[in-house]
């Protein structure tokens, strides 16, 4: 049987930059979005190093008033409540859609999984229109841990009724690839732009430049 392919969702599937508006306006600079999903990422990493635990959605605005104190700028009320409310509406890369299809049409099993909480993650793919083409949406906030740790990854396979081995992680994160195959899965990693391997972790077996390429190696992996 092959894989059951499961998908990181912010940034692998759904397209961030579509907060660079917002980001503009606060900060008169749209780059300042990278900065603060940076500093998302960073506080994550740190919770989850530490044993500590926080809903992505309380690191996402705790990291936008860090990287607000940083530059030396008080968005306004608005501006914060455009930023984190426009997590939930984000767009689905040109080519997310179409490649779905393909791997559930040949066969492929598919779910998400996101540190977003679980009614967030439901709303931002429902909102994306590629809800239903999951049989599971799944979140890390069930396990308290936040993807990389381990729990994660194992409480997908659980809820998949599969073991880890049987699961590809799919996502644009080289943490997070190597978070999976850590934790006893394959991976696959969509080389976004700006989005590099990180040459200490074990390199996962499929690797393409947009989900489409992704989706086409792994159906040769699994057909091979």
């Amino acid at each position: 049987m092959p894989r059951v392919c499961v998908f990181d969702v912010n940034e692998t599937l759904l397209d961030l930059s579509s907060l660079d508006p917002h980001f503009e306006r606060a900060f008169g600079d749209a780059s300042v979005r990278r900065a603060w999903f940076l500093q998302v990422l960073q506080s994550a990493m740190v919770a989850t190093i530490t044993d500590a635990y926080s809903e992505f959605g309380a690191v996402g605005a705790a990291s936008l008033q860090m990287t607000a104190e940083r530059l030396g700028v008080e968005p306004s009320e608005e501006d914060r409540q455009k930023i984190l409310g426009g997590m939930r509406e984000l767009p689905p890369h040109p080519e997310v859609a179409e490649s779905l299809d393909l791997l559930r049409d040949a066969g492929i099993r598919l779910a998400a999984l996101t540190n977003s909480t679980q009614a967030v993650a439901e709303v931002q793919l429902k909102n994306a229109g590629l809800a239903d083409r999951f049989e599971q949406i799944l979140s890390a906030d069930a396990v308290k841990r936040l993807k990389p740790a381990p729990a994660p990854y194992r409480f997908a396979a659980e809820s998949l009724g599969i073991s880890a081995a049987e699961l590809r992680l799919v996502a644009a994160h080289s943490w997070d690839v190597a978070g999976a195959m850590r934790a006893g899965c394959a991976a696959a990693f969509v080389a976004r732009p700006g989005m590099v391997l990180d040459p200490l972790a074990e390199a996962p077996d499929v690797v393409g430049a947009d989900l489409r390429e992704v989706a086409e190696k792994i159906l040769d992996a699994e057909n091979g």
